[in-house]
């Protein structure tokens, strides 16, 4: 058995390249990836009607200590990897404790306007809780100021930009070898997908690689959004500020 390497925790947002991220590190021989694996536990506490929420309910489970267990536990023969693919506001105050300590930790950003205008179209009038910036920015500071640290932070618009240059750096930084493999993949679902993959999903599923967008100067917000957003420049740009940039030729 390939001894594993890194266990590689991934906080992001909603409506970010989360998923991409994860069609890119499974794509990987050695990588066991993992998706949302809190999202029951999530479901359950907060009771919110998500869709798929009985269906997610059924597939994991429910309590985040069983889950933090199966973070830690062995991986299968060949893999020296896992990733594990979080959304931030999953993860509750209470869930902190020794068990994250043993897991290497990156954050991945996206321009909160435009995140805030994508999540808007699943769920109406999202509120800040719903961004995951405030437990982003907890938990950068919470893993930095208990290992002496900082760790990663990506942001998506620089990823798209130049997806082979931040990825090899991103490597480099955990000590493992950069594959051209985590630039394309194979069009279609995952075994490894949530249940809630058909819900969200259908354009991932038609990707086969990292498809730069163009960035909107501005984007209009209703005054909802137009709120919400300005609570989300607190905890973004502290976060922003310590991105991972790739140094100019």
């Amino acid at each position: 058995m390939k001894p594993l390497e890194l266990r590689l925790a991934v906080w992001s947002g909603p409506r970010n390249i989360s998923t991409a991220m994860l069609r890119s590190w499974g794509n990987r021989g050695d990588t066991l990836v993992i998706d949302e694996p809190f999202y029951a536990h999530y479901l359950r506490r907060t009771g919110l009607p998500h869709p798929g929420r009985d269906e997610i309910l059924a597939s994991q489970p429910n309590d985040w200590q069983d889950v933090a267990t199966t973070l830690l536990a062995d991986v299968p023969s060949g893999k020296s990897i896992f990733y594990q693919k979080h959304m931030a506001h999953h993860l509750f105050d209470d869930m902190y404790g020794d068990w994250l300590l043993q897991l290497t930790h990156a954050f991945l950003l996206r321009r909160p306007d435009a995140m805030l205008a994508s999540l808007a179209k699943v769920i109406p009038e999202p509120g800040l809780a719903d961004t995951g910036l405030p437990q982003q920015l907890a938990l950068y500071r919470h893993i930095k100021q208990h290992t002496g640290k900082p760790p990663l932070v990506i942001d998506a618009a620089d990823l798209l930009a130049q997806p082979q240059a931040m990825l090899e750096r991103w490597c480099a930084l955990l000590g493992i070898g950069f594959t051209a493999a985590m630039l394309s993949w194979p069009p279609g679902s995952r075994t490894t997908d949530g249940v809630w993959a058909r819900h969200w999903y259908a354009s991932v599923e038609q990707s086969t690689h990292f498809q730069p967008t163009p960035q909107q100067r501005t984007i209009e917000l209703n005054p909802h959004l137009q709120s919400v957003y300005d609570q989300c420049l607190e905890y973004y740009q502290p976060l922003h500020q310590h991105r991972l940039v790739i140094p100019a030729d």
